[in-house]
């Protein structure tokens, strides 16, 4: 054996013990940020054994789920689950809110405008490709009942269109972005008093994955095992006890792998960042973080977060279930006294002197109509113990407790059952009681509204940094039409646009308001008309945009226009006769006072295809 031979075999050994030394660190590192939020998991825990109806468990000394024993076996142990409509509640009013991404034009500028509508269309074409609508909506059911959620942001280089074929013959496809909500369990911060993401300098995302899915990622091929410990169940296998018939509520995942990313912050060792993948104490991945999603095209974690109510000195945030189960607590144990003493009541307590009869035969059958009674001569016969009336206090606290409910949760009974306790009649005065619960929920609100803006900015970011040849997008136009258009990632912009992320009013609202506005005259031209384009503005925002475009061929005009000034920057082009020139004008007009950088060769043949349009048009 040759001195290089040699030196390369020891080189390798030495590569390969950092690798597993990395491996073993990442997962004792791992290990430690599962151990120091314990306490959180196991409330989370809780929470979901609340909203789905096992209430009579709670958190141990030791710091596990375990079930309640009832004092007496006779004692009723019903749930009378408020939560779960009050959640209910509070994901179809976060629904009407939810916010649609569009993304509106920096200045005035033709090339400004054509950004913000590239831009606007990749948005509408990844939400209808990943249908976003479901994943926001599975989001803030996490974070709802955990109190915060995430959104990992990713480019999947296996997604998209076929664009050739490698050495070995497989498809090579051009990637495309995909979003997917992700459950507090399986993020872990380096720190949990951060109050956000851009303040952690670490973070681990864990999951237990089949180990097929990692050979096929990763080329390495792990025994697989056996994993219960991080079951993301509401019933915990780890904490011995069972679901009631049932047995474990989600059995234990064989033949997988707990797959950790641990992704590292840019820093002065690490200028590009850092992202470690180990599954199995063996190393998968270490390099730089891979996307530039920052604003300024950084590199940044590719992870959005979403909260249900911020913390002080918090990473994960709060849910309303924390605050209603004390409340769930005590109405379950009022209602079930109260069914009990009821029980009393309509059964009856029997006295029975002792000796004077067959004790079994009366603790059997009871005191039946009709039934023959035979006691023992001289003894007492047998009667009903007085068990009094059912004491008022029991309604009073019953009644106390609901409304606690509405105080807590920030749901009226307006919103939460559809009921009008405080008998208005008036139409603004039901609509301001329904404003003052959404405004309750306003913090929620937002939080959705700023995920979701981060979420169509890494969106654009990584189309940017991966669309690097011609991509054709497919669109739905205006009356229903498809339009096609190629793009690449020179085109897109994430940072000199501005999102839109939907209304500060509701639908209804805004439809009262463009209503009143039409009313009032105030979106009529200086002829007192309603011009064609104001009006398919107008019909769109009530919802029946199609079916005024579906009459009107103003749209196809305007966008007929627009298609030739994009022509006019390279080749004179002549007005045709079936123009609408009225229209084409004022585009073409727009374009030359839009303040964009247009070559002066390009005005010059917008200013000679207007004298076609005008002489045309006489």
């Amino acid at each position: 054996m040759t001195t290089q031979t040699t030196t390369d075999k020891h080189a390798a050994e030495r590569e390969e013990a950092r690798k597993r030394a990395l491996a073993a660190e990442i997962t004792e590192d791992f290990s430690a940020r599962q151990r120091a939020r314990k306490q959180l998991e196991r409330g989370w825990q809780l929470n979901m054994n609340f909203v789905s109806g096992n209430q009579y468990c709670d958190i141990s000394p030791a710091g596990e789920i375990e079930e309640e024993d009832a004092a007496f076996y006779w004692q009723s142990r019903r749930c009378f689950n408020h939560i779960a409509p009050t959640i209910d509640t509070r994901l179809a009013r976060l629904s009407k809110v939810r916010p649609s991404l569009g993304v509106r034009a920096f200045s005035d500028s033709e090339e400004d405008i054509k950004t913000a509508r590239l831009c606007s269309n990749v948005l509408k074409s990844v939400k209808n490709r990943l249908d976003l609508d479901r994943v926001i909506s599975r989001a803030t059911l996490w974070s709802e009942t955990c109190g915060t959620s995430f959104y990992k942001v990713v480019w999947n280089f296996s997604d998209g269109m076929v664009i050739g074929t490698d050495d070995t013959g497989h498809p090579l496809k051009e990637g495309d972005v995909n979003v997917v909500a992700v459950s507090p369990f399986e993020i872990y911060p380096d720190s949990l008093s951060a109050e956000g993401i851009e303040q952690v300098r670490s973070l681990i995302h864990a999951k237990a994955v089949p180990v097929g899915e990692i050979k096929e990622k990763f080329g390495v091929e792990l025994p697989g095992r056996r994993i219960d410990e991080f079951s993301l169940a509401p019933y915990s296998s780890a904490s011995g006890w069972k679901r009631p018939m049932d047995g474990d509520f989600r059995p234990a995942e064989e033949n997988r792998e707990l797959l950790i990313e641990r992704y590292t912050r840019p820093c002065a060792e690490y200028p590009q960042g850092r992202l470690e993948i180990a599954a199995g104490g063996v190393l998968l991945h270490e390099g730089d973080l891979p996307y530039k999603n920052g604003d300024r095209g950084e590199r940044v974690f590719p992870f959005v977060r979403q909260t249900s109510v911020e913390l002080a000195g918090a990473f994960f945030g709060a849910s309303v279930v924390d605050r209603m189960i004390p409340l769930q607590r005590a109405y379950n144990a009022v209602r079930n006294r109260k069914h009990e003493f009821l029980n009393r009541l309509s059964a009856g307590v029997i006295a029975v002197e002792d000796g004077s009869l067959d004790a079994e035969e009366l603790a059997e059958d009871g005191l039946r109509p009709g039934k023959v009674l035979v006691y023992r001569q001289g003894a007492t016969e047998p009667h009903f113990l007085d068990c009094g009336k059912l004491p008022a206090e029991f309604a009073e606290e019953e009644e106390r407790i609901a409304n606690e409910f509405i105080l807590v949760s920030g749901m009226s009974e307006i919103s939460r059952n559809s009921a009008n306790p405080t008998h208005v009649t008036s139409a603004t005065g039901l609509q301001l009681l329904i404003d003052q619960d959404t405004n309750r929920m306003q913090m929620s609100v937002e939080s959705v509204e700023r995920a979701v803006k981060e979420v169509g900015k890494q969106i654009l970011h990584l189309y940017k940094q991966f669309a690097a040849s011609r991509r054709l997008l497919r669109m739905t136009g205006t009356g229903g039409g498809t339009e096609l258009f190629y793009f690449d990632g020179s085109e897109i912009s994430a940072d000199d646009v501005q999102f839109e992320t939907g209304y500060d009013v509701t639908p209804a609202q805004l439809k009262e308001d463009m209503l009143k506005l039409l009313s009032l005259g105030l979106l009529r031209n200086e002829e007192g008309k309603l011009t064609d384009d104001t009006r398919n503005k107008v019909l769109d925002a009530l919802g029946y945009g199609s079916f005024e475009n579906a009459r009107d061929i103003s749209h196809l005009h305007i966008k007929k226009a627009e298609r030739e000034n994009i022509l006019l920057a390279q080749q004179d082009v002549e007005a045709d006769e079936y123009d609408d020139h009225d229209l084409h004008i004022t585009e073409h007009t727009r374009a030359l006072l839009s303040g964009g950088e247009l070559a002066q060769a390009t005005k010059d043949r917008i200013v000679r295809h207007l004298r076609s349009h005008r002489r045309k048009g006489e």
